[in-house]
């Protein structure tokens, strides 16, 4: 059964250009307990993610991506010359987890944090829940369709 997330990722680090440019990327650098386990236990090959650009101007979901591997071992944790390495994290017992996602589409306008937390449909959203700061957070299938809908505006 398919799930639904929103990854985040700061577009001066990683942007939805940078996805469609690669094609397939994988998804590095988690580094948050919580985000880890959906990571390693419940994103799976097939999943659909909104693309959220955090710490922008605006800040808000960009386009989508697809999951197409599932979690596995995030091998910058071991590479000290990585800005996510992680010298507790070994290789035969890996702490941290990533994905590789697919550019699906981008947004011509991005769908804006403020238009999300405007939206009575989305007032549950994790996304808009204080102090919720995950980089990684499931979505239900209504919110992303109505993200997806909010695109086409």
């Amino acid at each position: 059964m398919r799930k639904y997330w929103l990854f985040k990722s700061e577009p001066s680090v990683y942007s939805i250009d940078d996805l469609r440019k690669e094609k397939v990327a994988y998804w590095d650098g988690v580094r948050n307990y919580q985000a880890r386990n959906f990571l390693r236990d419940e994103i799976k090959p097939g999943d659909l993610v909104l693309f959220y650009h955090s710490n922008a101007k605006p800040t808000g979901v960009a386009g989508i991506a697809k999951v197409v591997k599932a979690g596995y071992p995030d091998f910058t944790a071991f590479d000290p010359n990585s800005d996510h390495f992680d010298p507790k994290s070994k290789e035969e017992s890996p702490t941290w987890f990533m994905v590789d996602v697919k550019f699906v589409e981008k947004f011509n306008m991005p769908v804006t944090l403020e238009k999300i937390k405007s939206n009575p449909r989305l007032s549950s959203m994790k996304l808009v829940q204080r102090g919720n700061r995950l980089s990684v957070m499931p979505v239900t299938k209504e919110e992303f369709d109505e993200i997806v809908r909010m695109s086409k505006e």
